[in-house]
């Protein structure tokens, strides 16, 4: 007996010791994480690839915002903030790398090491991390942070605490979060959350802060100046914990940021064109093929750069607040979209140099395909069949004009289906069968983007004026707007979301149901599909690549075809004009292109040389 107890003993103790070792192979600690794969660059890498780690420092940049702030607070709910600062003035644990669909690198952590399963993730802080005014960052700050932010914070932080099991302290330096759900990227995502100071809110309200009450942060740049609404001042931290850091090398170079703030996209482009403003982004093709030829052009004072990218094209475009009727009803909106005669509009506006987006991740790989779904895809939406509408499996395409003004094909169209769902012209209005007018309203926000919205409406609203509806555009500024809009007070207003190589929880925010009555949200369309709840839970749960691009094209068709946005063109290129002493590595642009994260990030003045 006692040689059996010692044999099965042993037996147990071999087995629980395979079990340790491959725990901790597992377990081991990386200077990285890819959400597919292993992370491109080696632990002793130099910088990012598309920084110049040799970019000279100093000088100032000037930009440009249309509207105006009241808030510098870009962690919570209330008040209009510069969207510069959440990505120039805070940091989290991991750092992205614009040069791979989806990796991170240690920024304020030095490693991050995950379960089997990536149940959970812990990061270990780096001994030198420090707050702006010298302070360390500590695991305590952490643990604050993702706790405060997650409840108390703005809304798109929520959905992720809400799977967060609990997080806790395992060293000194090092803190665990376990989450309650299978999803693969909630290790990648917990990397990205902005650490603050807790001490510097002890005894405030962090949710209703006053606007001198700027959260203390640990990146390279800092709030020196301000004068609510008309500008402010960011200044590089000559103590920057993290100048050496090789994530960290040929960015953050100029000296100083000021960010200027003009009533309308106009009076911004004649102050670039005046000296005033550093560089301006040009978004309409034509534009940047006509009105980018003024003397400081012709003189080299200014130069013109145009920055390909591979990412998705995201959709862009006019959404349909489903909340209300008659735009609860597809057909309705399958009629206003044959309506949009995007072909002349396109030719009109941008002189059609600018191709169409067709699907919301058109123009990558993970874009659905044309014609009807085979494969896995239609594995993923066979079970919701009776639930979608059509072209989801037989495949959908946007309708085409002959790019004549008239449009008449696609008008006939268009009314063919209002009349299916229940709408008649009487005396040239249209009118459902309570007699009530079929009225339009269009919100739009004063930004650098109003006067294209504002003129893809006008000529919009003319060919409705043919179907007998009747649409208002409306005009306000940054702050009316951003508070009709998490109100969901619209007919219709612009709408823009970008995806990257690698989407994932983001898109819960985006269309999930939980989402879509919740004020603030970024669910515009009101949309509850349990198809695409599905085809997301697929996407966060795939554990290949292949799996993962399968779940995108079957999520991509159930949107497309839900007919929930009236797209317009892509931006398949960044097109910037700029101070010619300004430059960038051109030799090695990365694979997402421009994006706010890269003018001013890893720009330098050659006059500082």
């Amino acid at each position: 007996m006692r040689s059996d107890f010692f044999r099965t003993t042993l037996r147990a103790g071999v087995v629980m010791a395979a079990m340790a070792s491959a725990f901790s192979v597992n377990a081991e600690p990386h200077h990285g994480i890819a959400m597919y794969g292993t992370p491109a660059l080696p632990p002793d890498f130099v910088s990012l690839p598309y920084a110049n780690p040799y970019a000279p420092k100093g000088g100032r940049v000037v930009t440009g915002n249309i509207g105006g702030f009241d808030s510098l607070n870009p962690f919570i709910q209330k008040g209009d903030v510069p969207w510069q600062l959440r990505h120039l003035t805070h940091e989290s644990l991991m750092g992205r790398s614009y040069d791979e669909p989806f990796t991170l690198y240690g920024l304020l952590a030095e490693s991050v090491k995950t379960g089997p399963d990536r149940e959970w993730v812990e990061f270990t802080l780096r001994p030198e991390a420090r707050f702006s005014d010298g302070s360390p960052v500590t695991v305590e700050d952490v643990i604050w942070s993702y706790e405060t932010i997650g409840t108390q914070g703005h809304g798109r932080y929520r959905g992720f605490w809400q799977k967060v099991d609990r997080i806790e302290a395992t060293g000194p330096r090092s803190v665990r979060l376990t989450f309650n759900v299978v999803d693969r990227e909630l290790a990648l995502i917990a990397g990205m959350r902005p650490i603050l100071k807790k001490a510097q809110w002890e005894g405030k309200d962090f949710a209703d802060t006053a606007i001198e009450d700027i959260p203390i942060g640990s990146a390279p740049y800092m709030v020196a100046d301000y004068e609510v609404g008309r500008h402010i001042t960011l200044e590089r931290n000559p103590e920057y914990w993290g100048a050496r850091l090789p994530f960290r090398r040929g960015t953050g170079n100029f000296d100083e940021i000021r960010i200027e703030f003009y009533g309308d996209e106009s009076v911004l482009k004649e102050a670039f064109k005046a000296g005033a403003v550093s560089y301006v982004r040009e978004l309409n093709a034509e534009k940047w093929a006509t009105q980018y030829d003024f003397p400081a052009v012709q003189t080299g004072k200014v130069a013109l750069s145009e920055i390909p990218h591979s990412k998705p094209s995201g959709m862009t475009g006019f959404v349909f607040n489903t909340r209300r009727a008659p735009l609860d009803d597809w057909r309705v909106r399958d009629a206003l979209i044959h309506a949009f005669n995007f072909e002349f509009i396109n030719d009109t506006l941008t002189g059609g140099r600018q191709p169409r987006i067709t699907s919301y991740f058109s123009g990558s790989e993970l874009g659905m395909r044309d014609g009807p779904a085979t494969g896995r895809v239609r594995e993923l939406l066979e079970p919701f069949e009776a639930e979608l509408l059509p072209g989801a499996l037989e495949g959908y395409a946007l309708p085409q004009s002959d790019g004549s003004k008239r449009n008449r094909g696609n008008i006939r169209i268009a009314m063919q289906l209002l009349n299916e769902a229940g709408w008649q012209v009487v005396d040239g209005v249209l009118r459902n069968d309570a007699g009530q007018p079929f009225e339009l309203n269009v919100l739009l926000r004063q930004d650098g983007l109003v006067q294209q919205a504002t003129a893809y409406m006008q000529i919009y609203g003319q060919a409705l004026e043919r179907l007998g509806i009747a649409l208002k555009i409306e005009t306000t500024d940054s702050a009316q707007y951003a508070e009709r809009e998490a109100n969901f007070d619209f007919d219709m207003t612009f709408f823009r979301r970008a995806f990257s190589l690698s989407p994932g929880n983001e898109q819960s925010y985006y269309w999930g149901a939980a989402y879509a009555d919740q004020p603030g949200s970024r669910n515009l369309m009101g949309m509850k599909s349990p198809a695409t709840e599905a085809m997301i839970a697929e996407m966060l749960s795939a554990d290949s690549r292949d799996g993962f691009t399968a779940a995108v094209r079957a999520l991509d068709r159930v949107l497309i075809s839900g007919r929930y946005v009236i797209p317009i063109h892509q931006y398949a290129v960044g097109r910037i004009a700029h101070r010619a002493d300004l430059a960038y590595p051109s030799d090695r642009l990365p694979v997402y292109g421009d994006g706010i994260w890269f003018l001013p990030s890893v720009w330098w003045s050659e006059a500082e040389k």
